[in-house]
């Protein structure tokens, strides 16, 4: 092969190569700076309450796993449920989604120091928010923080814990006193409205049961209907 053979050659390894760099940038790009496989990580903990203390741990295509203790308070209502830990795969969807992994990049991942130690402010509870991912990794502690975007972020979690804990009185309720399910999910549908219970498809099976059950009242079927109506579910 002649020298001007060897150049083409040459030129087209070299070619081959950079196509390969630039693949690589672009799926870095798309997943926001090379975080591959990362992950979000939240833990709450308040012994006054109930649960006690709960884990989500949140894959960025959003599946994720949900944990929670009971509290140890005996309820005041000698009738209520009696505390239950929570295990479940749970999927996160939607701006929260979003938000979780954009404002743990924004944030160093998470790798600073987010108390304020300037307010003084009532405890509300032990708030722990970690990332890992290839693009970094980190953890911050806080009951209150300086930046208002993570106590934000704490809310709406604090939201989904209180959907998930709502969808275990209603499975419990379900089976064993069906005439709480009508205050229940009033309880749940007035906080759906208000942004204190996010992200309803985690318990949908649960409400889908209830809608169907002709055994339930028929004004607790009907707000279970409302409530897959309103994460825009069909009822099957």
């Amino acid at each position: 092969m002649g020298r001007r053979g060897w150049l083409v050659v040459l030129a087209l390894f070299a070619g081959w190569g950079w196509g390969q760099t630039g693949a690589q940038t672009a799926v870095q790009t798309a997943n926001g700076g090379g975080g591959e496989g990362a992950q979000f990580k939240y833990s709450f903990e308040n012994p006054k309450l109930d649960p006690a203390s709960y884990t989500m741990v949140i894959d960025e295509d959003g599946e994720g796993k949900f944990h929670s203790e009971p509290g140890t308070v005996a309820p005041a209502d000698l009738g209520a449920l009696a505390p239950q830990g929570v295990t479940q795969e749970i999927t996160i969807t939607g701006p929260l989604l979003r938000q979780l992994f954009g404002v743990a990049r924004s944030h160093h991942f998470f790798a600073m120091a987010c108390e304020s130690t300037k307010d003084k402010v009532a405890f509300t509870g032990k708030k722990l928010m970690s990332y890992k991912g290839s693009d970094g990794a980190g953890a911050c502690t806080f009951n209150y923080s300086r930046d208002q975007q993570l106590n934000q972020l704490a809310d709406e979690l604090a939201a989904v814990a209180f959907t998930i804990n709502a969808g275990r009185r209603i499975r419990v309720e379900h089976e064993h006193d069906r005439l709480s399910l009508d205050a229940e999910l009033e309880s749940l549908m007035e906080a759906a409205r208000n942004g204190q219970a996010l992200q309803l498809q985690n318990i949908a099976p649960t409400l889908e049961l209830v809608a169907s059950d002709e055994a339930v009242l028929s004004r607790a079927r009907a707000r279970a209907n409302k409530l897959l109506v309103m994460m825009k579910m069909p009822v099957r």
